[in-house]
Order: structure tokens, then C-alpha cells, then sequence
């Protein structure tokens, strides 16, 4: 059994810490715990969980995520797990919902994990934080890339795509090397969305370029006129959306409606092939993305592709490397900490040097977060739908 010392933890809000405490006590799951599940003592499982969208808008990537998690932890059972115990993982379903989230936090507490490796969407994880934080879970997340995820400056949260200021770092360079002086914003208030706007307006700014207009639009509509007539009004070189699919696929298809001519941009959270099919046939010729490479991308990935394949019945897509890497990198921290203690885990994880990951060697900075976003331009295949390595802003 390994028990953790008390210590005076920073958490996002006195409410948010109180509800989190009342959830979690007396819960038997988190670091300290001999479960009979055995996630936290010297025999059975030892159980990583992982929240993900498995329904709502963003559904689509809950099953990239969960399938790439269950692929490294598969790998590694077979080669003897880790010091002969196995691999577990434990889903529950989040709908990229801040209360469906908390629920589901609580839910993988009282399961016994030792471990955290899911979180896509950045305003249901950031509510997560002091559940995970209170119940001593460290959480290594694979896709939710806010700011404000590591400014909370809580112990046990890393992240292992690139943050917010990383990726509006590639859209401002990209812009730039498209000579586009004139740019634009929209966001749809969520904290991913938000983050990633201020982020670009902020980098924008700083390199001489002009932000036209910056706009919020509210999820979940229909009707996107009004910000596409400012579009089409203003015609900036290039308009960065950093919202989801679902709103950024009707978006792109009122302004091009409305006499917008400029090139779209789109933040990570709308790269997936349900971008092409809500915009509609001939109207993704001049979308591209801010994205880290997918497995289709990167040269001598085909085994792997044919791995995940097998176990899911279908291609990878977003973040479906990711979560296999975060699996990788959670059992390497317990393995060089020889347990799961959580201040031996969080060491460990601190401690990695040039961890072979498919965003290439993993060291993390003191901040937690990763020390280049390895963010590239995609660009939208008409054939299928596909996003596709458009640009790998190297030269």
C-alpha cells in the first residue's frame, strides 16, 4: 500500500475544491489506495483512466483516443507489463461537458485508477483538475491544450500536445508566409476556443499584422450570418476559426456564401473528416488547419497504423497517437518510480529525458507542458475529406 503525505495543494476555485472534496471522500481509488482492485497495491491491475467525448459533437474522437490508449497498454501487457502486473484501462464518457466531466472524474476516483491519460476538451478538463489533484491522480493529457490547464500550477498535470500559444504561434507564421496583413479571429467562448484566439491576437499583433475584427459566436447554432457578412466585409487575408467542427463547418460554408474570398484557418479541435461533410462539397478548397502530424503523416508509421487497425476495425485519426503516448509515458514514470506513489510518479514524469514519442523526444519543461508544439499546416483532401500535411513550416 503507498501512502501519500498531506500537503497544501493550489486548486482551481474554493468551490470548485469543496465540491471536489465532498465527491471524493471516502473514496477508496487514487495512489494511496489497496482497492481490491489492486490499482494501488502490489498485486492485480493497475488501472490508467481516461475521459474522452464518446457522445455529443465531438464525438468522434473519444474512439481514436480510447482505441490509441488500449493499443500501448496491449503492447505493453504483452512484453510483461509493468513489474508482471497488467495494464488496465478505465473509460467513462465526458461529452466534452464540464458537469458530465466532474461526474466521470469522480466515477474513475471511486474505480480505484492511478493514473489519468484522456482529456480532449479543454473546458471539461480543467473542472477535473482538483478531483484528480485532490485524489493524488496524476494526469498526463493527451489533446485538451489550454493555457489554462497548467497555469493552475497544480503538481500531477502535464500535457503532451502543444499548447495554446504554441499552436497560434504556427497560424501567425503561417500567416505571414502567405503575406496575409490582414487577419481575423472568431472563437466560440469556450476555454480552448478562447485561449487559442487571445493567444493568436496576441502573437498577431506582436509580428505587425492587423486583426480585422474578432468575433465569439455561440456553439450549437445554426445561423453564423452575422459574423459571415463581417467577413465577407472585410476580406481579411486570413480568418483563424478556433472553435469545433461542428460550428466551424457552417462558418466556413455562410461566409463563402456571403462573398468571403480569403483563406480559413482552423485550430485543432475542427481537424477531423466531419469538418468537409458539414461544410459541403467545393467549399474546403481554402481551409487548412493548425495541427500535430497524424499517424498518416509520419514516415515509417504503417505498422502501427496496421496495428491500431486490427484492434479497431478502422483508421487512426486525432489524437489517437497521443493517447497512445500518454499511456507510454505514464508507465514509464511508474516503472522508474517503482510504484504509484503519486510524489514518486510526478518525479519520474519530471525526470524524462528525450522520451521517444510520435511528436519525437519527450523532456518536459518546467511548466509541465512539451518544449516545441510540433504544430503543422494541414489542408483538406476533396476526395475524402481527409485533413493532410499541407506544410510543415520548416522552410
Amino acid at each position: 500500500m503507498h501512502t501519500r503525505t498531506p500537503r497544501i495543494r493550489r486548486t482551481l476555485s474554493i468551490a470548485a475544491a469543496i465540491g471536489a472534496i465532498i465527491l471524493t471522500a471516502g473514496c477508496s481509488g487514487g495512489l494511496g489506495s489497496d482497492d481490491a482492485g489492486g490499482s494501488g497495491s502490489g498485486d492485480g491491475p493497475i488501472k490508467l483512466g481516461m475521459l474522452a467525448p464518446f457522445s455529443g459533437s465531438e464525438s468522434a474522437f473519444g474512439d481514436y483516443m480510447k482505441n490509441g490508449a488500449q493499443l500501448a497498454i496491449d503492447e505493453i501487457n504483452a512484453d510483461g507489463g509493468i513489474d508482471g502486473r497488467e495494464l488496465e484501462l478505465v473509460v467513462e464518457d465526458d461529452a466534452c461537458d464540464a458537469t458530465t466531466a466532474v461526474s466521470g472524474a469522480n466515477k474513475l476516483v471511486t474505480d480505484g485508477i492511478v493514473a489519468s491519460v484522456g482529456g480532449y476538451c479543454s473546458g471539461a478538463t480543467l473542472p477535473t483538475l482538483p478531483i484528480f489533484d485532490e485524489a493524488g491522480i496524476p494526469m498526463v493529457i493527451p489533446a485538451a491544450n489550454s493555457n489554462e490547464l497548467v497555469s493552475q500550477n497544480l503538481p500531477g498535470v502535464f500535457l503532451i500536445n502543444g499548447t495554446g500559444t504554441q499552436q497560434a504561434q504556427a497560424a501567425v507564421t503561417y500567416a505571414k508566409k502567405i503575406g496575409a496583413e490582414e487577419v481575423a479571429v472568431i472563437d466560440d467562448a469556450t476555454s480552448y476556443s478562447a485561449d487559442l484566439a487571445a493567444s493568436f491576437v496576441e502573437q498577431a499583433e506582436a509580428e505587425g499584422l492587423t486583426v480585422a475584427f474578432e468575433a465569439t459566436v455561440t456553439p450549437g447554432e445554426n445561423d453564423y450570418a452575422s459574423v459571415a457578412t463581417q467577413l465577407s466585409d472585410a476580406q481579411p487575408g486570413l480568418v483563424y476559426w478556433t472553435g469545433y467542427y461542428q460550428e466551424g463547418g457552417l462558418i466556413v460554408r455562410q461566409a463563402t456564401d456571403a462573398g468571403y474570398e480569403g483563406d480559413f484557418l482552423v485550430g485543432d479541435g475542427s481537424v477531423d473528416a466531419k469538418f468537409a461533410e458539414i461544410a459541403g462539397k467545393g467549399y474546403t478548397e481554402h481551409v487548412l488547419g493548425t495541427f500535430t502530424q497524424t499517424p498518416d503523416m509520419i514516415e515509417g508509421a504503417d505498422s502501427w497504423i496496421a496495428d491500431y487497425e486490427k484492434l479497431a476495425g478502422g483508421k487512426p485519426g486525432p489524437y489517437s497517437t497521443q493517447s497512445y503516448d500518454a499511456v507510454r509515458v505514464v508507465a514509464e514514470a511508474i516503472k522508474e518510480a517503482g510504484g504509484t506513489d503519486f510524489d514518486d510518479v510526478v518525479s519520474a514524469l519530471e525526470g524524462l529525458k528525450d522520451f521517444d514519442t510520435f511528436a519525437g523526444p519527450l523532456t518536459f519543461t518546467k511548466e509541465h507542458t512539451l518544449s516545441g508544439g510540433g504544430f503543422v499546416i494541414v489542408g483538406i483532401d476533396p476526395a475524402t475529406g481527409d485533413f493532410v500535411l499541407e506544410d510543415d513550416l520548416q522552410g
